[in-house]
């Protein structure tokens, strides 16, 4: 998802389809979001994440990573010849461990 895609808006429901309801502001009820993506993967991609990004035209040439990167939701590491990308979190950590 783009971060020019419509937003979407919680409906008060579990969106991986277990009908539990769910907290103000919530998609999913604890967990679900990874039981969803499960189910996708299975659903859709026949459980495979190799399939799932060629779907969506990334593969070993054209990185999903770096396009996690230009979107703005995930960060280059700023250490000196450093090539690890990730969230904002996964980035201090990263740093905190490698120790830059």
């Amino acid at each position: 998802m783009t971060k020019s895609e419509t937003r979407l808006m919680p409906t008060g429901t579990c969106w991986c389809g277990c009908g539990n309801e769910v907290g103000l502001g919530s998609f999913f009820s604890q967990g679900h979001d990874k039981v969803a993506e499960a189910a996708l993967l299975a659903a859709r991609y026949d459980n495979s994440v190799a399939r799932l990004i060629a779907h969506h035209g990334f593969g070993p040439d054209d990185g999903v990573r770096e396009a996690a990167v230009e979107n703005g939701y995930w960060e280059r590491c700023p250490g000196v010849d450093c090539k690890y990308l990730g969230a904002p979190a996964s980035i201090r950590l990263h740093r905190k461990k490698a120790q830059h």
